[in-house]
């Protein structure tokens, strides 16, 4: 009687030390999940990153419609004078080469 116990104590045994193992690897992978969670928490945009974002877009795109502006008023300015130029060299009989 006593061998049965024995034989029922080691066959529990194995199956306590593989349960034991899986429950080990369970473990392990959910502090590698939680690792995880922490750096995608530490390395996700927040409201006030996507703000400063956005202001430093809407800066940017202030100063370039600024540019373009006086661009077209330096392209009509460059027009004008030429046309003046133009004026000019027609009323003193000259000849403009470009």
């Amino acid at each position: 009687m006593n061998k049965d116990y024995s034989e029922l104590i080691q066959h529990l045994d194995r199956k306590f030390s593989n349960i034991d193992g899986e429950f080990s690897i369970v473990k392990e992978s959910l502090m590698n999940l939680r690792e995880r969670l922490v750096n995608l928490e530490e390395n996700k945009a927040d409201k006030s990153d996507i703000n400063d974002l956005m202001t430093a877009i809407d800066s940017y795109a202030k100063r370039a419609d600024t540019y373009f502006q006086e661009m077209v008023m330096l392209s009509h300015k460059v027009d004008r004078h030429e046309k003046w130029f133009q004026l000019i060299a027609k009323k003193l009989d000259l000849k403009l080469e470009y």
